[in-house]
């Protein structure tokens, strides 16, 4: 699918920009055009002539160089390619765009541009955690930028957390899905996957045999047919699929959270195994055997994610497709949550433990909609993903 296709890679200016010089080899290995173009802060980290000897072109570097100027004006430099890819993004360019500067050949080329952009961020865990960043980040999003990572990982400077650059595969996925040209494309579409974890004490939670792997499935199937697609998972078996915004989260509460602050959307397919309950007070420590026998958890209801989004006021995706996991008397349970939950489609399936599809690889679902109900035929998760998305995509016309 990218053979062909033009790419704009804007390199900037931290240790992960080593990693540019592998995508570049990945994206030349599929047939893309690479066109470079190094920040000045880039170059202390990776050089010109290795930048331009795996894209096999010369590397653009000065706003006003009057040699590249003459041969390509930055504004058709900035509009000649598919999709401008920016990896390693800094704090500093991100900030740079969401504030409209353009003092360099980066962040010009940013501002002149009319294609959509990539960022693969990578930065300190502090700085992509700082109220800056994040308020650049929501203003980027809200302009349409697309984001890959970051990565949850160690840093070179010695920390742990959200910051490292995703890997050049992962960027590959996410440009792959950027530029397809399926029937999705330009929909944003939210995916919640996995089970949830509810505290009892630091050690202890209650939890469900999900394994994300249905969730996961679902979410490829829509970045495959070009959605932009915001995944929230628990902590599952399987890891999320490349191409996708991946938010990760523990608990109901969590998860609601992420849910809203990942809307508006077209669509939204609530596929993660949320615990009904949680202990009502979780303990700040472990809690231990003692003379007073086994300890009484008092619980209490979680969030209802699903008819939070579906009885939505405004703001509420087209289409919420929900997930009913029963182990008898599928249809009628299934048929009764949709009505009460208030979403436009119910997935049913039989989990109970005779058929092995809790943490399987195959599904049986029934597909639960105002027009009635629908047996699809036991298949491989994949399978039933892709069928799911193209449904969802023919719904959203």
């Amino acid at each position: 699918m990218l053979a062909g296709k033009h790419i704009l890679l804007i390199i900037g200016g931290g240790i992960a920009a080593y990693k540019s010089l592998d995508l570049i080899r990945r994206l030349k290995e599929r047939g893309v055009r690479v066109t470079p173009v190094l920040t000045q802060a880039g170059e202390a980290f990776v050089t010109p002539l290795s930048v331009s000897a795996l894209a096999g072109v010369p590397v653009h570097q000065k706003l006003l160089d009057l040699t590249a100027e003459a041969e390509m004006g930055h504004i058709e430099l900035s509009r000649a390619a598919d999709l401008i890819v920016v990896a390693p993004a800094t704090a500093d360019l991100m900030a740079k765009m969401a504030g409209g500067l353009a003092g360099d050949l980066a962040s010009t080329l940013l501002l002149a541009t009319d294609k959509r952009v990539l960022l693969a961020p990578a930065m300190n865990v502090r700085m992509w955690t700082h109220a800056a960043t994040q308020r650049n980040l929501s203003v980027l999003k809200g302009d349409g930028i697309l984001f890959v990572g970051p990565n949850d990982g160690d840093m070179a400077c010695g920390e742990f957390g959200p910051g490292r650059m995703a890997e050049p595969l992962e960027i590959v996925a996410a440009i792959d899905a950027a530029l397809a040209d399926g029937p999705l494309r330009g929909k944003h579409v939210l995916v919640t996957s996995g089970p949830t974890h509810e505290p009892i004490d630091p050690v202890r939670y209650i939890a469900n045999r999900s394994s994300g792997a249905q969730g996961t499935a679902i979410a490829a199937a829509l970045a495959a047919l070009g959605a932009e697609v915001t995944f929230v998972t628990g902590p599952a078996d399987v890891p999320p699929p490349p191409g996708v915004r991946v938010v990760r989260v523990e608990t109901a509460q969590e998860m609601l959270e992420a849910v809203q602050a990942g809307l508006p959307a077209d669509a939204a397919v609530f596929a993660a195994a949320v615990a009904d309950w949680k202990v009502a007070q979780a303990q700040g420590h472990k809690i231990k055997k003692g003379s007073g026998g086994v300890p009484a958890l008092a619980l209490t209801e979680n969030p209802d994610i699903l008819a939070t989004v579906a009885q939505m006021k405004t703001g509420r995706p087209g289409l919420v497709v929900g997930f009913a996991a029963e182990t008898d008397d599928v249809l009628a349970h299934a048929t009764a949550k949709r009505a009460r939950k208030g979403c436009d489609w119910i997935v049913a399936n039989d989990v109970s433990p005779a058929t092995g599809i809790m943490g399987g690889a195959e599904n049986a679902v029934t597909l639960i909609t105002a027009e009635g109900a629908e047996d699809w035929p036991r298949m491989s998760k994949a399978e039933v993903a892709a069928r799911l998305a193209d449904r969802i995509a023919a719904a959203l016309g």
